[in-house]
């Protein structure tokens, strides 16, 4: 029987939550609640098995009209679940040369660092939980794929990690997205469906409607084998960022360029990739870090002068180093 056939699809979920209570999250915890079938069950499972001790947090994005209409239903579940709900209101527009998605998220992020510091003069919240599952992580495999993306984007999105002292956990991740609605269906549960989602000018959108259903008649196992190269993936590039640490060790603070020079162009690489990251916050394009490369290696006169565009802002030559600034 295909795993997400209606009898079964309930268990997935109901498996998963009992796995995430088997290692417990330090309570009390927030639930990443958008209204929508995937926040819906894991807010209700939540506050099932922990009542009391879960509270929502819903970021009204401010770029649709039915966003109004999402924190009313969230607000109207929460109230009978009996769930603190924190809304955080954020202008989401992205700017030129940045993908909606990846500003939305940044402002996600940043209204749920600011949810965490003004919880600690209350009960602080331990724990965030947030309802990506299989369908999710597949999407995000294949769209750092479509993107030519690197180990970082092909490890997709880790399970678990830390942020600003307090830890983020996605426990729906080896959850078929079909499931969970399976799970709420069978408990008479309502959820608000994001028009946005039906956008096919969204890479992401068109990945789910095309290339998922195409996926699963083909190779049925796709969600577990793509999570298991995504894994394979974040313990590569953690191998190379424990190597990167080292050169970058070596190289001294800021790197100096004979030091760089010293090592392979491959090495060059990793170590500026993670020296970018690390220190400055950055993520540099393939072009970018060609360009970085290529002015590195014809430095070869006290005189030569670097100033490249990275990121936002500009990595440039001080005396027998480079170091990055902000654009002004």
């Amino acid at each position: 029987m295909p795993p997400t056939s209606p009898p079964a699809a309930p268990a997935l979920f109901d498996a998963a939550m009992a796995r995430f209570a088997a290692e417990p999250p330090a309570l009390p915890l927030a639930v990443a609640f958008s209204g929508g079938a995937d926040s819906t069950a894991l807010l209700l499972a939540c506050a099932e098995r922990w009542p009391g001790q879960v509270e929502a947090w819903h970021v009204h994005h401010g770029l649709q009209m039915a966003a109004d209409g999402f924190e009313r239903h969230c607000a109207q579940l929460c109230a009978r679940l009996a769930v603190p709900l924190r809304v955080r209101r954020v202008d989401a527009r992205h700017a030129p040369g940045q993908s909606p998605e990846d500003a939305a998220r940044r402002h996600r992020y940043a209204c749920f660092d600011a949810l965490a510091q003004a919880g600690q003069a209350l009960a602080a919240i331990k724990t965030v939980v947030i309802a990506q599952h299989a369908d999710d992580q597949a999407e995000t495999v294949l769209l750092a794929l479509s993107r030519g993306a690197g180990l970082p984007g092909l490890a997709a999105m880790p399970a678990s990690w830390r942020r600003g002292g307090v830890t983020y956990r996605r426990p729906l991740l080896g959850v078929p997205g079909p499931a969970v609605r399976a799970w709420l269906r069978a408990r008479g549960e309502s959820w608000v469906e994001d028009p946005s989602n039906g956008d096919a000018r969204y890479t992401r959108n068109r990945i789910r409607a095309q290339l998922l259903p195409a996926l699963e008649a083909a190779f049925p196992q796709f969600r577990a084998t793509f999570a298991r190269s995504a894994a394979h993936a974040a313990q590569a590039q953690q191998v190379l960022d424990e190597v990167a640490a080292g050169d970058l060790l070596a190289c001294g603070h800021p790197p100096a360029i004979a030091a760089l020079q010293s090592l392979s162009r491959p090495r060059q690489a990793n170590a500026l990739r993670h020296w970018l990251r690390r220190d400055h916050g950055q993520q540099a394009s393939a072009a970018q870090l060609e360009a970085l490369l290529g002015q590195l290696a014809a430095c070869t006169t006290r005189g030569h002068h670097i100033r490249l565009k990275v990121g936002q802002g500009f990595v440039e030559r001080q005396d027998g180093a480079i170091d990055w600034s902000p654009e002004s």
